[in-house]
C-alpha cells in the first residue's frame, strides 16, 4: 500500500505522531476478568476442551454486576492502548436481558465507542436461544448500536441461523458470527452461504476452504487463534474484506498488528507490515466515526515500517467526539485505578462461582 499515517496525518491537518481511534473489530469484553481464573479440572486437549472447560464455564457465572466491570475495565484499557471503537461479542446465559445495555453504559461512561451484540446459541435448548435473539432485538430496537449475535453455526440450529439472519435484515443491520475458528465448524460456510450478506463480521475464518463463498468481512484474530492452537488463518488468500480483532484479549491493537504482520511474514517471506496495517485500517470501514477521532502517541513516526519493530508505543491524549478522554495517559471520564479495583473484586466473586456452573 506504501500508505503512511504520519503523511495521512499531515494531510488531514493533524498533528504528526497522530492517528484516528483504533478500532477492535471483535471483542468479548468479559474477558477482561477471566484472569487469575482458576485452572480448569483438566488441561484442554483441543479447541472443544477449551470451550467446554474454560469459556462456556465463565460465561455461565455471568451476571450483570460482573458484566458491567468487565464492560468499564476493558473499555478502559481499550483507551489506554488508543482504541476508541469496540465491536463487542457478548454471551451470559444466566443474565441475558439487560446485558447488552449494561455493556453500552459502562464503555459510554468511559467515553469509548461500542458495537454490541448477543451471541445466540442452542446450547441452552431452545429457549436459551430464543432470549438471545430477543435481547438483540430489544436492544437494537431500542436504538443501541451493534449487530445481533451468533456464537457459531455448529452451536445453532438451522432455525437459530435463520432466525438471527431474518431479525438482522428487519433491522437493517449485520451478524456477528464466529465462523470457522475451529475444525468442529469447518463445514460453516455450507450452512451459513445461503444467509450471509455485505454486512455480516465473519470472525476467524481459519478453517475455511479455499474457494469457499460466504459474504461479509472476515476479521483476523492472530493472538487468539494461536492461543487456542487452532491454526493460521492465512488471512492474505482472502477476497473478502479483512479486519482485525483480538477475540477478548485486550484491545491493544497495535499489538495485533505486529503479530498479525510476524505470522504472515513467517507464512510468506515476502509479505511487508502494510499488509497488517490494512487490516487495521479495515475497522475504520466497520465503525466510521473512529476515523475522527484523534490519538496522539508517544512516537512521532506512526507508520507501518515503524510501529510493526517499535514497542511500548502508546497514547498520550485520545479525543473522542471533540472530547478528551483520555490526557497524559490517563482516563479523564472515569478513575483507572478504581474501575481495576471494582473489577479484581468482581473477578474474584466470578470465580467463586466458577464451582456452581
Amino acid at each position: 500500500m506504501g500508505w503512511s499515517m504520519s503523511s495521512e496525518a499531515e494531510a488531514a491537518g493533524r498533528p504528526t505522531g497522530t492517528t484516528p481511534g483504533l478500532v477492535c473489530a471483535h471483542h468479548h469484553l468479559y474477558s477482561a476478568l477471566a484472569r487469575r481464573m482458576p485452572a480448569p479440572q483438566r488441561t484442554p486437549t483441543g479447541f472443544t476442551d477449551i470451550l467446554e472447560l474454560v469459556w462456556w464455564r465463565l460465561d455461565r457465572a455471568l451476571d450483570l454486576e460482573s458484566i458491567r466491570w468487565s464492560a468499564m475495565l476493558g473499555a478502559v484499557e481499550a483507551l489506554e492502548r488508543g482504541c476508541t471503537a469496540i465491536i463487542d461479542h457478548h454471551e451470559s446465559p444466566e443474565a441475558i436481558e439487560g446485558s447488552l445495555d449494561v455493556i453500552a453504559d459502562a464503555c459510554a461512561e468511559v467515553g469509548v465507542r461500542v458495537s454490541c451484540s448477543y451471541g445466540i446459541t442452542d446450547r441452552h435448548g431452545p429457549d436459551g436461544a430464543r432470549r438471545g435473539l430477543a435481547e438483540n432485538e430489544r436492544y437494537l430496537r431500542a436504538g443501541g448500536r451493534g449487530m445481533v449475535g451468533l456464537h457459531a453455526a455448529f452451536t445453532c440450529t438451522d432455525d437459530s441461523l435463520a432466525a438471527a439472519a431474518g431479525l438482522a435484515a428487519d433491522l437493517g443491520v449485520g451478524v456477528h458470527v464466529h465462523v470457522a475458528e475451529g475444525l468442529v465448524d469447518a463445514g460453516a460456510a455450507d450452512r451459513l452461504s445461503p444467509l450471509a450478506t455485505d454486512d455480516w463480521l465473519l470472525v476467524h475464518g481459519v478453517h475455511l476452504a479455499d474457494g469457499y463463498e460466504l459474504a461479509g468481512t472476515i476479521v483476523h484474530n492472530p493472538r487468539s487463534n494461536m492461543n487456542n492452537s487452532v491454526g493460521y488463518a492465512r488471512p492474505a488468500r482472502f477476497t473478502n474484506p479483512v479486519a482485525l480483532g483480538t477475540d477478548g484479549i485486550g484491545a491493544d491493537m497495535l499489538d495485533e498488528f505486529r503479530v498479525a504482520y510476524v505470522r504472515h511474514r513467517e507464512d510468506d517471506v515476502t509479505a511487508t507490515p502494510e499488509s497488517a496495517w490494512a487490516w487495521l485500517e479495515a475497522g475504520w470501514d466497520l465503525f466510521p466515526e473512529a476515523g475522527d477521532d484523534v490519538v496522539t502517541w508517544s512516537y512521532e513516526h506512526v507508520d507501518p515500517w515503524s510501529l510493526a519493530f517499535t514497542t511500548g508505543v502508546g497514547p498520550q491524549t485520545v479525543e473522542v467526539a471533540g472530547e478528551v478522554v483520555l490526557a497524559d495517559g490517563r482516563p479523564t471520564r472515569v478513575d483507572a485505578e478504581e474501575v481495576r479495583v471494582r473489577a479484581a473484586e468482581e473477578a474474584n466473586r466470578l470465580h467463586a462461582r466458577l464451582g456452581e456452573v
